[in-house]
């Protein structure tokens, strides 16, 4: 008997336009710092509607060079939440700075205004909050408390470029320093590669310099006048981007419908449960959308029944042809942190609880309603047979 197709976890939405435009760069011979890395730049900025952007080569160096742009050092903390992406504390790390984090919204995901506030002391100099799987964090709230104790905030939107927040705006189009990436399985790609929403002309500049070794733009290739980074997006990855934006809207909508697909298919499946005909109950799938808040879609990751096993239930998953994938590790507990600030199990609930539950399934634009339903199926099954 056959192994049945693989669905993948991910996969990059790319046609001919990224192949039209990455040959055009080839053939200029302008591999780096070229006319169109300064072409997305621009175009990235009008779409976001801030006056600049600044690309580099990673969502983790935006982070790591809006840390330095704002001053925050040794000596000093910056709270954020202990449920994202590991790159959200360590860009904190490199510049020695602590992370404090507080626990999330349990609906959310996000950094909880009210945890976040208790959690200010005479040490802390910013916020830090991440846009969790797409979805807007509590700006408006998250930005009086920094007002009001004299911080700074740079936001962590790596996972949510096209999401709306509750004011109507676009995510990381507030003025404050705002970090994209362009990772492969994200809602654009330009393979690797990030960006920093910028609005002061002197910040973009100094950017730049930093992210090019510490090189003013009149200066020789070999004379730096600053502590830089080689940080750089080629123009190869540029012209990537620029294909991705043009038919950006159409792959969050592609994103939207398959996360509607999942939403029916799964709740179906739940309720199927409830009524006796099987185990999935207590299911928990992606929080809908609050007031004018909007999730761009991400993944799609669902909190399965505490008394589920896991990693059982990958294992079942992958012996159906579909990848699935833990999402994700509580960064508080992971050992560089642990031994390092006494961080223990316990200390924020609603973020270990996710971290122990959570789960990705198959989600990208181009994932088929027959896909979508297959998934479905083989969950319901999964669940049926793995319980601790």
């Amino acid at each position: 008997m056959s192994e049945p197709e693989l669905i993948p976890l991910a996969r990059p939405a790319l046609g001919e336009r990224e192949e039209e435009l990455v040959l055009e760069v080839l053939r200029s011979g302008r591999l780096s710092l070229g006319p169109t890395l300064e072409r997305f730049e621009r175009e990235f900025a009008d779409r976001l509607g801030v006056p600049d952007a600044v690309a580099v080569s990673s969502g983790t160096a935006a982070l790591h060079l809006g840390v330095r742009a704002l001053g925050w050092g040794e000596g000093d903390e910056v709270v954020t939440a202990p449920f994202s992406f590991v790159a959200s504390a360590n860009c904190l790390l490199y510049e020695r700075v602590k992370p404090v984090f507080c626990d999330i919204d349990p609906v959310t995901l996000n950094l909880d205004p009210v945890a976040a506030r208790d959690a200010i002391d005479e040490q802390t100099v910013g916020l830090l909050p991440v846009d969790i799987l797409g979805y807007p964090a509590a700006l408006p709230e998250l930005e009086r408390i920094a007002s009001e104790g004299g911080l700074t905030l740079l936001q962590d939107s790596c996972e949510a470029l096209g999401a709306v927040d509750r004011d109507g705006r676009a995510v990381g189009s507030r003025g404050h320093l705002a970090a994209f990436a362009f990772y492969a399985n994200k809602q654009m790609t330009t393979g690797e590669g990030g960006m920093l929403a910028v609005s002061e002309p002197e910040l973009a500049a100094a950017l730049r310099s930093e992210r090019n070794q510490g090189r003013a733009p009149d200066m020789d290739w070999v004379e730096h006048d600053r502590l830089g980074f080689n940080y750089r997006l080629t123009d190869i990855q540029a012209a990537l981007g620029i294909a991705q934006l043009e038919r950006l809207d159409e792959m969050l909508g592609a994103r939207e419908r398959a996360a509607a697909l999942y939403t029916a298919g799964l709740a179906a499946l739940d309720q199927g449960a409830q009524a006796g005909e099987g185990d999935p109950a207590g299911l928990v799938l992606p929080c809908a959308d609050r007031e004018t808040e909007r999730r761009s879609w991400f993944v799609y990751a669902v909190r399965l029944p505490a008394s589920a096993d896991r990693e059982a239930v990958v294992a079942d998953l992958a012996q159906r042809g579909v990848q699935a994938k833990a999402y994700m590790p509580a960064i508080h507990l992971m050992p560089h942190l642990r031994e390092r600030f006494g961080y223990r199990e316990g200390q924020f609930p609603a973020a270990e609880d996710a971290s122990a539950r959570l789960l990705a399934l198959p989600f990208f634009p181009g994932i088929e309603e027959a896909q979508v339903e297959r998934v479905c199926e083989a969950l319901g099954e999964a669940l049926r047979g793995n319980w601790t």
